[in-house]
């Protein structure tokens, strides 16, 4: 449910040397979101991205740069040749199915599982996760001695979010203020990722499963628009406006933001050694 967020770091990184993007079921969104910002991710299955790091990394600087972001691929080529000793950095992003966040323990299993396998070949990982209900809560204590360090979506508490609407909302203190000031009545928080996924699906695909519909959303009075400058989902209006009328639901207006996604991301890539 970030993967707008995702999109927009990757999209701006200027020194990214290679950006792998695991095929899997999942991938297209992402794919699709990084080619219109003019990133072109080498596909690679999750067994083949071993081979294809350890290739890379026996190759000479020009073999390795590939036309990642084209409108700024010729100024990278120059600062790296200006820097060779300046490290090499390659991110591989391995994207997970939707709706997980409906069942507790299906959300820290398939997360537990793709950090042991990306763990194979990097040396740090960046969980795009809040804690999801404090089921994803004991991750630093349970890999600790992973011997692959990792990072979180954190707030500038230094808090780990608590899901996908605190990371746009700009941490949790944003979120809890969020939720003090909604008057009352309960308000559903949708981004652009949450409103264009939450119709109905076969239920291993779920954003909102039938039974929540049914006992929940009749106690929620107002749908929140959260707006956090990425417009990569073209019909975010137009699916607000289905979700509230669908709901009955008064739309309101929030103003989101990217810092959390920005810092986390950086705050990952530093003093980062060649390795994913």
């Amino acid at each position: 449910m970030l993967e707008d967020e995702l999109a927009y770091v990757l999209s701006g990184d200027r020194e990214l040397v290679q950006l792998i993007l695991v095929e899997n079921s999942e991938h297209f969104g992402l794919q699709r979101k990084l080619k219109s910002l003019g990133c072109l991710p080498a596909l690679v299955p999750l067994d083949g991205v071993p081979e294809i790091l350890i290739r890379e990394n026996n190759q000479s600087l020009p073999a390795i740069l590939k036309p990642l972001c084209h409108f700024h691929f010729i100024n990278k080529i120059l600062r790296k040749m200006e820097n060779k000793h300046k490290p090499k950095v390659t991110v591989v992003a391995n994207m997970v199915r939707r709706g997980l966040h409906a069942d507790v323990e299906m959300v820290r299993v398939e997360v537990y599982r793709k950090i042991m396998e990306m763990s194979r070949f990097s040396d740090r990982i960046l969980i795009f996760y809040g804690t999801c209900g404090h089921s994803l809560a004991n991750l630093e204590k349970d890999f600790e001695s992973l011997g692959c360090q990792l990072y979180f979506l954190k707030d500038e508490k230094g808090e780990t979010v608590e899901d996908c609407i605190s990371a746009a909302l700009g941490g949790n203190d944003a979120y809890a203020r969020a939720l003090v000031n909604g008057e009352g009545a309960g308000t559903f928080y949708l981004t652009p990722m949450w409103a264009s996924n939450w119709e109905e699906k076969p239920k291993n695909n779920a954003i909102l499963s039938p039974e929540f519909n049914k006992k929940f959303l009749k106690l929620y009075g107002r749908a929140a628009k959260i707006d956090t400058g990425l417009s990569y989902e073209p019909d975010f209006d137009k699916n607000v406006k289905d979700f509230a009328r669908f709901f009955n639901l008064k739309i309101v207006e929030l103003q989101g933001s990217k810092k959390i996604a920005e810092q986390s991301y950086q705050n990952a890539k530093k003093f980062s050694h060649g390795k994913p």
